[in-house]
């Protein structure tokens, strides 16, 4: 074979690779690679979707760290809820998963009822929630109000209209119920026959036998839990509009993290930055320090995967 044969042999092949990867291809360079290079240049740039952009250096950057007094609190609220909403919910979807699971009879009344809040709208959801967890007639607060319990204000008070929107997000845990619930029956049963002749308790069967196994879908879980966390837009925009009365009277302007800032997220910030603000560029800004945040946390979730699955090694 000539060498001129052999060039144009790998010549087809390079055009045939690149045929079947095309779609791909496309896609990414259209809805990741543009907008991100878009982004950061905007990110350098004064503009209020109006004019021309002007390359102002790193003003934009400065003004977002240091002059913008809602940077913070948002980037604060928006690391909680990754981490307290994220745990919460691969938790209770676990627990629930294993408590299907180990049901006899009516497994597909529990898995239908616990799988329909997943299927609610996000913002019917999040107004019905603000109606059962209102403070002064919501009839949550009337229950522990009858048990002689605390009635906390929830969406209404800074302290806990963190935990509220997190109750939230782990109601409608049904996605994570559905997976869990495939991975545990995929455990081998032969498994859980030896670890109980050799004696092992509840907790070790789970903690040796199924939790190994499952590992991997606990990262998935965690991974793709983050990433929504980092996402996390519209509960909180409703929620806080809801309770600071605002919802009702649509001219009325409305600053977003009711209350004093406390639901604010850096999602929040960067619609409000962009496209009530019109600064294009502040928006560009904390919409690139989101995605290098989710990056990061999940570049180290995908490092410390050896130490999840070490128990399936």
């Amino acid at each position: 074979m000539t060498t001129h044969t052999l060039r144009a042999k790998r010549t087809r092949g390079a055009l045939r690779t690149a045929a079947f990867m095309s779609p791909w291809l496309i896609g990414f360079s259209v809805f990741f690679a543009y907008p991100l290079i878009s982004t950061v240049y905007f990110s350098f740039m004064k503009y209020d979707g109006f004019g021309a952009p002007v390359f102002n250096g790193l003003d934009n950057w400065t003004y977002v760290f240091t002059d913008y007094p809602n940077f913070w609190p948002a980037m604060r609220n928006t690391l909680w809820l990754v981490v307290v909403m994220v745990i919460c919910r691969v938790a209770f979807g676990l627990g629930i998963g294993l408590l299907i699971t180990k049901i006899k009879s009516g497994t597909g009344v529990f898995r239908t009822l616990f799988y329909l809040p997943y299927l609610a709208p996000p913002v019917a959801a999040t107004l019905g929630f603000v109606f059962l967890l209102n403070p002064g007639t919501g009839p949550v607060n009337e229950i522990l109000g009858s048990l002689g319990l605390p009635t906390p204000d929830w969406f209404t008070d800074p302290a806990t209209s963190k935990p509220a929107l997190t109750i939230l997000a782990v109601w409608g845990i049904g996605d994570l119920m559905v997976i869990f619930m495939a991975a545990l029956l995929d455990v081998p049963k032969e498994q859980y026959e030896a670890a109980e002749l050799d004696g092992a308790s509840s907790w070790q069967r789970f903690r040796f036998v199924t939790l190994p196994n499952i590992s991997p879908i606990v990262l998935f879980a965690v991974v793709t839990g983050v990433i929504q966390a980092m996402q996390y837009y519209t509960q909180p925009l409703v929620a806080g509009k809801v309770a600071s009365g605002v919802i009702g009277n649509s001219g009325q302007p409305f600053e977003p993290g009711f209350p004093d800032k406390s639901t604010l997220t850096l999602p929040q910030l960067v619609y409000n930055l962009g496209f009530q603000r019109f600064d294009y560029g502040s928006a560009a800004v904390t919409a690139l320090v989101l995605f290098v945040l989710a990056m990061a946390f999940t570049a180290l979730l995908m490092r410390r995967r050896g130490g999840l699955l070490q128990a399936g090694d």
